[in-house]
């Protein structure tokens, strides 16, 4: 793997761990940003933080790499629609730019294809 791929690698299993714990600790920032057709908000986003440190921990271990992912594509789809509604509904975080909440969805492409540069088992060691 080259030294590029490797720090992508590792800040992107370390970013999931951080905010997947963040979950945890900040429980209420992300249940407000949870759509109201959503049943169980909070039981939904501590379920969230506990998928990103799970496919964090995963996407560093060579053996489980490409299901995590594959999992954390999967993730940012389905917390997709809470971002959106955060977007659409800027007072949810009162003291955040709005703009800063539109931002965020591109964004999460920009994630999507970093989580997709790892569904493929690598031939170099």
């Amino acid at each position: 793997m080259s030294l590029v791929r490797k720090i992508l690698l590792y800040v992107q299993a370390t970013f999931y761990i951080v905010a997947g714990v963040n979950h945890f600790w900040h429980p209420d920032m992300y249940t407000r940003m949870m759509p109201a057709y959503l049943p169980w908000p909070s039981e939904l986003q501590l379920t969230a933080g506990g998928a990103e440190v799970l496919l964090g921990i995963l996407l560093l271990i060579p053996a489980t790499r490409v299901l995590a992912a594959w999992g954390l594509i999967a993730l940012l789809i389905a917390v997709f629609p809470a971002n959106l509604n955060l977007a659409l509904h800027p007072e949810l975080m009162p003291g955040v730019a709005p703009v800063t909440q539109w931002i965020r969805l591109p964004i999460q492409l920009l994630f999507l294809g970093w989580a997709y540069l790892f569904t493929r088992k690598t031939t170099t060691p």
